[in-house]
């Protein structure tokens, strides 16, 4: 455990560097949350505080650099990312988590990789920091509440619930929706009870 916080102290210098202050500040604020839902449901609690404060790693506010990112990682865009390159920080985040952070547990990379779109089957850690992100206490807007009361009763359920406020929210912009956050809303509304 001493090397893990060794590792953690070094972990948020170059990641509050690299993205910034206030997205810095949020990212705290999702490790926090996401460590509460691992504890409550007896998820890896070391796992959910290095996705939760890594889950937005990815955020390169530099397009150029954002671009020059992607190309060197050899990530391949699909249409929607490419119209909505906002969605790319989660499977930048992830190769960045591999590649600078030195991470390779392929369930963090996973929660980083899908923590915006969502996706069918997510793993216990995936769930928690995809509603981590969603509900962490700077957060608000309508339905945000019952959605956090949710989140520590039926962690589905409220996964459901942000999937479809997401998605309402991104009809009433205007922008392309991603097919897997499509994908992952049709297999929880299949799931919850």
């Amino acid at each position: 455990m001493g090397d893990y916080m060794v590792e953690i102290g070094i972990i948020h210098k170059k990641l509050r560097e690299n993205i910034g202050k206030e997205r810095y500040l949020h990212s705290i604020r999702v490790m926090d949350t996401a460590k509460e839902l691992a504890s409550f449901y007896n998820c890896d609690i070391n796992k959910a505080e290095l996705a939760g404060l890594l889950h937005d790693c990815g955020k390169i506010q530099d397009k150029g650099l954002l671009l020059k990112m992607i190309k060197d990682f050899g990530i391949i865009l699909d249409n929607i990312m490419e119209k909505n390159i906002n969605l790319v920080h989660g499977p930048l985040g992830a190769e960045i988590v591999k590649r600078v952070y030195n991470i390779h547990d392929t369930d963090i990379i996973n929660a980083i990789k899908f923590h915006t779109t969502g996706r069918p089957n997510m793993s216990l850690l995936e769930k928690i920091i995809y509603i981590a992100d969603y509900i962490e206490p700077e957060r608000e807007f309508d339905g945000l509440e019952k959605i956090r009361k949710l989140a520590f009763n039926n962690l589905d359920k409220a996964i459901l619930h942000a999937m479809n406020n997401t998605i309402k929210y991104v009809i009433d912009k205007g922008v392309l929706l991603h097919i897997d956050t499509v994908k992952a809303r049709n297999y929880f509304l299949s799931v919850v009870k």
